[in-house]
């Protein structure tokens, strides 16, 4: 995905203020992207007064270690466009879990084996779920 400096500019300075956008909004317009990138079973937990250090969790399984890479990256750059902070991400050496901490909101993208090794929802699981919408 390469953005030339005048989509750069133009895309800034429709950025909203950092901490302004929604969360739990937000949260269903990354799994709508997950939607329509390919993954499956996309879960997002509404986690606020539970953890204290995220509002959101979301996670899903990807097909390949290529797609959740690419994914990964495609999240934190409309995460940054949309104003949410990155404090970061890290993944395993096989590429088989990414997380991104957009501070708000925590993306995990899975192979479905390692996913189910880890469980999250599990450990979520007093968590009320954020429904994905269809895309309209």
């Amino acid at each position: 995905m390469s953005t030339s400096a005048e989509d750069f500019l133009t895309r800034s300075e429709q950025r909203p203020e950092p901490g302004t956008t929604d969360p739990v909004a937000y949260a269903k317009e990354i799994g709508l992207l997950l939607k329509d990138r390919h993954c499956e079973n996309i879960v997002a937990l509404d986690v606020r007064g539970i953890s204290p250090l995220t509002q959101v969790v979301i996670v899903a399984s990807g097909t390949s270690d290529r797609q959740i890479k690419a994914l990964a990256a495609e999240v934190a750059e409309e995460a940054a466009a949309a104003g949410f902070s990155s404090y970061g991400g890290d993944h395993d050496g096989a590429t088989t879990w990414v997380v991104l901490d957009l501070v708000d909101i925590m993306v995990h993208l899975f192979e479905p084996s390692t996913r189910a090794h880890y469980d999250l929802e599990m450990l979520w699981g007093d968590a009320p779920k954020i429904a994905i919408p269809a895309r309209s």
